[in-house]
């Protein structure tokens, strides 16, 4: 194999162009014109279980490859604690008596996981464990050049419609194409190396990984394979292998010193197969399996059925808010964001967010993690698990509007894993019944309390995520689903009745301990920042909205137990929202200065969104309150704090609002130097979101904000349009979905609602609210009474009605 030794010198000399490449305006895709210089420039791809990353590069490329159960640590028996329960009591009436610092000093040495914890984010080597990626796949090219070579026509691009990403460019009068994908149905990672010339292709293939993996080479095929750490010094952690084969026309392969070599070949398919034994403990026998199938199948029928299976779930929403720039590159159009009027490009991140999602997880995987399926390191940030207090849960908030309900699955049943362990908690630290999460989570279905109490003490993530338990069955009106699940709502409830006590002041209900996660107060006079409290609101607003939650599900369900007398005889004992004299929205109990006036959690507003127990039609001074908690806390957050906000905006239907905070979410994280250790807040070159570093969370709240913006149903009706920004006057949408059991559609044109479309997917009833400035209502054609500003229409699954407005 030849390499010419001036290539890197070459390299640089390019001819930026992806312009005159594509000329298909509804195509949604990510471009740019050089190769990622970082990771958060490269493109992520996916099915669910397995991922890559791809950099483009000419001379050289890596590509980082992903399983989404690449996870250190083990069930950590450590995590229990018997001696907390000991120091229960005197917590609680320190807090009784308003001595919250001292009580927190209680808590940070005595209640808390007996063990490391998350090793407070370092949990690679910990029980806790991380989320890592698998590998790393180099490619060395090979090239015939001569000294005046120059690189041409360079573009890389993400096609969004397809699920397959290119590489493009001329190189000594050759035109160079790569494609890779991730197949959503032979389960195995595709490179295809092609040009338009004979025997140009020649490459050298090597696997590696920092740690914990062997290289070897047998019969042609490459392999990598270890056992991770299980945290205890045991031969207990989950093992992998990963294969990589070529298959190549012309030229000749050769397989040595743990590598892989083509050359001269007219074109070549690199496939990766790899699996661990977390979920499949036959992983080997299926990493040989999927890599036989896929190399005894053509390229291009690998290639149709993975978009045809990855269409079925991508296509079934549309968003038009303008014609698709497809000349400029994604980066000029990320950083022109901010000035220039780009609706498209809301449009095409709204969609990458929905190829995030397909991408990221499928029905029989695993949650998104704070990465998704996508991480470089080892000890990835925060070990990449699932916080309890937003960031799991953000991950799956547009699941079932963005018309992916299958795909909220595997947070549902993770959810319901949950339970024994959490009964355990409960017991163990609280003496209660029912079962219970705090903060945290992980595979090895973590539910203790964080090792530090200023964040670890959230007493309601497991609460947190029975909403989404019970959203699944607002938007599906699934009753078989509903009876499944409802003993994991009922026990999440009895958890709460046994475990809160009366607050003396009010006589209200309460959790104690807990914190408002993460910020902290100053008690009147006081110099330190306290967290841990009693009561905090979100508490009372989760609780709230779980009880009545359940007690809707056994309506449902015709159920009548003690549980469901119990949360009768508790709900009016709840605490009420309360609104400061300063007029906004208290976060605790008691109208405490906050530590942090613009802390980038806003968890008071809970009720806002996700909930909807606060809306401007039903609680109008509640909303008048949240509005101004907003106006005080301010605009700025990391990336997936600006992304609730634009959520916050939306459900407030100030849709001018909630677009200057979707750009903020946008800002470009990384200015002039390509460096990500310097990144902000905002948005990476490849669109992922920038806490920083990266978190998939704000790629899907900013997505879920979109879609409040578009459609909302949170309320008892169906609201079009409910907060279009100045610079979306004209548009459309069509296969969102909406709470009780439809697919919606519509169009608009200077800001007035022209069209709308609803398919039921159950039998139920649809309350469509009219906007103020339409005079008249066509339903399937006819003319129909508006009453009070609502349109009432009886639906069966499957039927579709058109509503005309003028």
């Amino acid at each position: 194999m030849r390499t010419n030794i001036f290539i890197s010198l070459l390299l640089s000399l390019f001819f930026l162009s992806c312009n005159g490449v594509h000329t298909d305006n509804d195509e949604l895709a990510l471009r740019y014109d050089s190769p990622a210089q970082i990771w958060e420039q490269t493109l992520p791809l996916g099915n669910g279980r397995i991922g890559m990353m791809p950099d483009g590069g000419v001379a050289s490329e890596k590509i980082v490859l992903n399983d989404i159960t690449m996870w250190s640590g083990s069930v950590d028996p450590e995590a229990m604690n018997p001696d907390a329960i000991n120091y229960l009591p005197k917590i609680r009436q320190l807090l009784l008596d308003g001595n919250n610092l001292e009580a927190q000093k209680m808590m940070y040495a005595h209640f808390r996981s007996r063990g490391q914890g998350s090793a407070f984010g370092n949990g690679k080597d910990a029980p806790y464990g991380s989320f890592q990626l698998l590998g790393n796949l180099d490619i060395e090219y090979g090239y015939n050049l001569n000294l005046n070579s120059n690189v041409e026509d360079y573009c890389r691009t993400l096609n969004l419609n397809s699920a397959v990403a290119e590489t493009d460019f001329t190189l000594g009068g050759v035109n160079y194409h790569r494609e890779y994908f991730v197949s959503h149905t032979d389960d195995v990672m595709i490179i295809r190396l092609t040009a338009d010339k004979k025997g140009a292709i020649s490459f050298n293939l090597g696997l590696s990984r920092p740690e914990r993996g062997s290289v070897s080479v047998k019969e042609n095929a490459l392999y990598m394979e270890g056992q991770m750490n299980d945290g205890h010094n045991t031969d207990k952690g989950i093992r992998y292998i990963t294969k990589v084969q070529v298959k190549n026309n012309g030229g000749e392969l050769l397989a040595e010193n743990n590598s892989l070599s083509i050359a001269n070949a007219d074109e070549a398919m690199v496939v990766v197969s790899t699996s661990t034994d977390m979920l499949d403990e036959n992983y080997s026998s299926t990493v040989e399996t999927l890599m036989d199938n896929a190399l005894n199948t053509k390229y291009d029928n690998l290639k149709k059925s993975h978009i045809a299976a990855y269409q079925e779930k991508f296509n079934r929403v549309e968003l038009d808010l303008g014609e698709q720039d497809n000349e400029a590159t994604t980066i000029d159009r990320l950083n022109q964001f901010q000035t220039n009027n780009d609706p498209s490009f809301a449009a095409l991140y709204f969609q990458f967010g929905r190829y995030l999602m397909i991408s990221g997880t499928n029905e029989e995987s695993m949650p998104l993690n704070l990465q998704g399926l996508w991480a470089n390191t080892l000890a990835t940030p925060w070990n990449g698990d699932y916080h309890l207090n937003i960031n799991v849960q953000m991950n799956y908030w547009p699941a079932e509007v963005c018309n992916l309900s299958e795909l909220h699955k595997p947070l549902i049943d993770f959810t319901n894993s949950l339970v024994p362990s959490g009964t355990e908690t409960a017991k163990v630290f609280y003496d209660a019944e029912g079962w219970m999460a705090h903060m945290m989570s992980n595979p090895w279905l973590y539910t203790a309390p964080g090792e530090h109490a200023s964040w670890g003490a959230t007493i309601t993530g497991g609460a947190w995520l029975c909403e989404h338990v019970w959203e699944h069955y607002l938007f599906t009106q699934d009753k078989a689903y509903l009876q499944s699940v409802y003993p994991t709502l009922a026990s999440a409830s009895q958890f709460f009745l046994t475990n809160m006590i009366v607050e003396p002041k009010s006589g209200w209900l309460v959790t104690a301990p807990s914190s408002s996660p993460e910020n902290g107060f100053y008690l009147p006079g006081g110099k330190d920042a306290v967290y841990v409290c009693m009561g905090p609101t979100m508490d009372v607003q989760i609780i709230n909205e779980l009880f009545t939650n359940t007690l809707e599900a056994a309506n449902i369900l015709g159920v009548e137990d003690e549980v469901t007398k119990s949360i009768r005889d508790a709900l009016p004992q709840l605490p009420p929202m309360q609104i400061s004299p300063n007029g906004y929205l208290q976060e605790w109990l008691e109208d405490y200065e906050e530590a942090e006036i613009h802390h980038r959690h806003v968890s008071h507003l809970y009720g806002l969104y996700p909930s909807n127990q606060i809306t401007p039609d039903g609680t109008p001074e509640l909303a008048e309150a949240a509005r101004q908690t907003l106006e005080r806390r301010g605009d700025g957050g990391t990336g997936w704090s600006r992304a609730w906000k634009v959520n916050f905006w939306a459900r407030l239907h100030d849709g001018d609002r909630a677009y200057s905070l979707l750009k903020s979410l946008l800002q470009p994280a990384i200015q002039d130097v390509v460096e990500s250790s310097r990144a902000g807040s905002g948005t990476y070159p490849n669109l992922f979101c920038a806490h920083p570093p990266f978190q998939i969370d704000g790629n899907f709240g900013g997505i879920a904000g979109i879609a409040e913006m578009l459609i909302q149903s949170h309320d008892g009706f169906i609201e079009f349009i409910p907060a279009i920004p100045s610079e979306w006057a004209n548009g459309s949408f069509k296969g969102l979905r909406v709470r009780g059991g439809a697919e919606v559609s519509a169009e608009w044109s200077n800001f007035k609602l022209q069209r709308v479309e609803i398919s039921a997917t159950a039998d139920n009833s649809f309350k469509i609210k009219i906007p103020i400035n339409i005079s008249t209502v066509y339903i399937d054609g006819k003319a129909v009474d508006v009453e009070d500003g609502f349109v009432l229409l009886s639906m069966k699954n499957g039927e579709k009605i058109e509503v005309r407005f003028e």
